[in-house]
């Protein structure tokens, strides 16, 4: 390798990978706007918040509200118009490692022919760089994650031949192997079973606990309150006060 290369990689590397802001918030957003894919208009609009460590944010909204665009927005996925986004107090991608993004199921191939046990060895991608592969830490990772999820049995099972639950908690765990502090889910419980919907709401208690810091979006509201420590509520792309007896009466620090 070329000492170019080198330079070249260990830039890039110390910028994916660098050290939290000591006593910084796992997010803070402030007048944050982003355009739709490929267009002018905008989806978010001046949203502003402060997430603390350890938080379990729910983002609440209809349909088109903007919630998958946050996620994504904060995952790198999408571009930022104007504003301020800092994940504990960094750019967004100066910590790639720091953030997991879970999908909507509909989003992932699932006739790819990949057992379950590879796609969560996926989760681990984001630490081995461009040529080391896996090693038996990076396995004993994974596989841990796929039996807290319960999911043991399947390991080796084609990822089409599992039910939605399974798949499910199959992306949840690629996304825990990641080891990342601040986790992103996109409709995480929806057309699931209870046994999975009980499943993800532990671990999201349990790992919070941890540290672990957790923005989700969701349409189960009888869940706000025993599920999550606060909630943002958007519509039409803006952040809009909760509706009168909202379980959670308003989101994380709001900045403004």
């Amino acid at each position: 390798m070329s000492s170019k290369l080198r330079d070249v990689r260990l830039f890039y590397s110390r910028r994916r990978f660098a050290e939290p802001v000591a006593g910084s918030p796992a997010l803070e957003i402030e007048n944050l706007c982003v355009n739709r894919p490929n267009q002018s208009v905008l989806a978010l609009e001046n949203i502003s918040v402060r997430v603390p460590v350890g938080t379990r944010l729910a983002l609440i909204g209809p349909n088109g509200a903007g919630k998958s665009t946050l996620l994504k927005t904060i995952a790198g996925l999408l571009p930022i118009r104007s504003g301020k986004l800092l994940i504990y107090g960094l750019p967004v991608g100066a910590c790639h490692h720091r953030v997991a993004y879970l999908p909507q199921r509909g989003e992932i191939d699932w006739r790819f022919p990949i057992t379950l046990r590879r796609l969560v060895m996926t989760g681990r991608y984001v630490h081995l760089g461009w040529l080391r592969q896996p090693d038996a830490r990076d396995w004993q990772i994974v596989d841990r994650m796929i039996e807290r999820l319960g999911l043991a049995d399947l390991a080796d099972r084609q990822i089409g031949q599992l039910s939605g639950g399974q798949q499910q908690r199959a992306l949840l765990a690629r996304a825990l192997a990641q080891e990342s502090d601040l986790i992103l889910l996109d409709e995480p419980t929806s057309a699931v079973d209870a046994e999975t919907q009980a499943i993800i709401s532990r671990l999201l208690a349990e790992l919070s606990r941890d540290g672990k810091t957790f923005v989700v979006a969701t349409h189960n509201l009888e869940r706000l309150e025993s599920d999550f420590d606060s909630a943002l509520y958007l519509r039409e792309g803006q952040q809009v006060p909760p509706p009168l007896g909202a379980p959670i009466n308003a989101a994380v620090q709001p900045i403004r």
